[in-house]
C-alpha cells in the first residue's frame, strides 16, 4: 500500500511559530484613600419615626349567641318545576349480534401462510492467514528520545515537638470587646385604647338582597318537536374514483441502479497522520493570576437600621369616598316572554328528493351529446322540439323543481 495521502500530496508542512502572548501592564496601587460614603448616607438623613396602626379590623370579643338561619336565597326563591322527564332523541338500537362464533382470523393469517426455513449458502470468503517475512519494527519515538535521569534522594523534614504556651488564655471575643450595650429609653406602646361595643339593638337578619332583589316568575320554555329522520332507501356506492379507474395492471416495484461498493483489503496499516508528523506539542508555562491589593477599610461606626419607608413615610387620615351606585328602579311587571322566533315562524319542513345524478339515465331527460371535458349533456323531453336546450351535468345535485325553473327561464 502506498503511504501517500491527499493531505500529504497537496498540503505541505510550513514553519509554525509559537503564538505571542499578551503581557498585561503591572498593577500600580493608588496612593489616595478611598471615600466610603454612599448615596444613601449623603441624601437620606434620619427622621423621627412613629409606628403605624394596623388597617385590619379587630375581631369582635362579644360574639352573637342567636342561632343563624341556614336557608340561602337560592333555595328560598328558586324552586324546581314539576315537569315530566323528556325523552332522549336518539336512533333506535337495531344491532343484533351474530349467532355464529367469531373465528378471530385476520387477512394476514388467511393470505400469508407459514413457510419453512430456506437453506442458504454463505458467499463469504474463507479467512486465510497472511504470513509476512518482514520483522515488525518495534522502535517508537518514546524509546528513541527518552533519556533516563537518576533520581535524587527525597529530603524528609523532621516534625517539631509541641511546646505548650505558658500565657493564660483570654476569654475575650470580638463581640465582647467591640460591641457594648448602650442605655436607651424603652419603646412606647402605640396600641390604640380598647373601644366598648355601644350597640344594644339586636342584629337584623334582613339583607339588601332579600329586600330589593325579588325573584321574577319565569315562564315555561317552549320546545318544538323536531322532524323525524327518514333514511334513504338506496344503498350507497362506496367505490372511489381511484378504486374504479386507476387499477395499475402492469405495476412493478422500482429497481435500484446504485453500484455496489467494492471493499479493498490491503496489508499493513500505517497509523501515522499529518497532524502527528507536522504539528508537535509545545511546552506550556503556568502563569500566576494577577490579584489586586485590597484597599477597603471597614467602618467603625454602627449601622443605622432606618429604611426609606420609616424615614419618609407620613401617615394620612383616610378619605371617605362617595358612592356612585345608581338608585334602585321599580321592578317591571310580570310580562310573559314571547316564545316565537324567526326560525319557528319561517321554517317549513321539506321532503328530501333523490338526486338525479344518481340515476344512470335521469327520468324526464334525453341524452344529447358529450362535451370536450367529458360531461354528459341532457335535454328535457318536453322541450325536445324547441331550440332552447337545458344543460344538465352528471355531477349536479340540485333540486328538480329549481332545475325546471332555470330551464323555462
Amino acid at each position: 500500500m502506498e503511504g501517500l495521502t491527499t493531505s500529504r500530496r497537496d498540503f505541505g508542512p510550513h514553519k509554525v511559530l509559537p503564538v505571542k502572548s499578551y503581557q498585561p501592564n503591572p498593577f500600580v496601587p493608588s496612593e489616595e484613600n478611598m471615600d466610603l460614603l454612599t448615596t444613601y448616607k449623603q441624601d437620606y438623613n434620619p427622621y423621627p419615626v412613629c409606628r403605624m396602626g394596623p388597617i385590619k379590623p379587630r375581631d369582635s370579643k362579644y360574639p352573637c349567641g342567636d342561632k343563624m338561619e341556614c336557608l340561602p336565597t337560592y333555595k328560598a326563591d328558586y324552586l324546581p318545576w314539576n315537569q315530566p322527564r323528556r325523552e332522549l332523541l336518539r336512533p333506535e338500537h337495531h344491532y343484533r349480534p351474530a349467532s355464529t362464533g367469531f373465528d378471530s382470523r385476520t387477512t394476514h393469517q388467511d393470505d400469508y401462510s407459514v413457510k419453512g426455513l430456506v437453506s442458504t449458502v454463505s458467499c463469504k470468503p474463507l479467512a486465510m492467514p497472511k504470513l509476512c517475512n518482514i520483522p515488525l519494527e518495534d522502535l517508537t519515538n518514546y524509546k528513541m528520545s527518552y533519556v533516563a535521569h537518576p533520581l535524587e534522594k527525597r529530603f524528609v523534614y523532621e516534625a517539631e515537638k509541641f511546646r505548650p504556651c505558658n500565657i493564660p488564655f483570654e476569654s475575650l471575643t470580638t463581640h465582647k470587646e467591640s460591641y457594648r450595650g448602650l442605655m436607651g429609653k424603652p419603646a412606647k406602646s402605640l396600641k390604640p385604647p380598647a373601644r366598648s361595643c355601644g350597640l344594644e339593638t339586636p342584629f337584623s337578619n334582613t339583607t339588601e338582597f332579600r329586600d330589593k332583589y325579588q325573584a321574577w316568575p319565569t315562564p315555561q320554555m317552549f320546545s318544538k318537536v323536531p322532524v323525524s329522520y327518514v333514511p334513504p332507501e338506496e344503498k350507497m356506492d362506496l367505490l372511489t374514483t381511484v378504486q374504479a379507474h386507476y387499477t395499475y395492471p402492469k405495476g412493478a416495484p422500482a429497481q435500484s441502479f446504485r453500484p455496489v461498493l467494492s471493499v479493498k483489503k490491503g496489508g499493513h496499516f500505517e497509523s501515522s497522520t499529518t497532524t502527528k508528523d507536522d504539528y508537535k506539542h509545545w511546552p506550556g508555562i503556568h502563569r500566576e493570576p494577577v490579584k489586586p491589593i485590597p484597599q477597603l477599610s471597614i467602618p467603625t461606626e454602627p449601622l443605622d437600621c432606618l429604611t426609606t419607608m420609616r424615614a419618609h413615610y407620613v401617615p394620612h387620615p383616610p378619605i371617605s369616598t362617595k358612592s356612585c351606585k345608581p338608585p334602585w328602579a321599580v321592578p317591571r311587571g310580570n310580562i310573559p316572554v314571547e316564545g316565537q322566533t324567526t326560525y319557528t315562524i319561517s321554517f317549513t319542513p321539506k321532503n328530501m328528493g333523490r338526486c338525479l345524478a344518481s340515476y344512470p339515465e335521469p327520468p324526464g331527460y334525453t341524452f344529447e351529446e358529450t362535451d370536450a371535458l367529458g360531461h354528459k349533456i341532457y335535454r328535457p323531453v318536453a322541450q325536445t322540439g324547441s331550440q332552447h336546450s337545458s344543460h344538465l351535468s352528471v355531477g349536479d345535485s340540485e333540486n328538480p323543481n329549481q332545475r325546471e325553473l332555470a330551464v323555462s327561464a
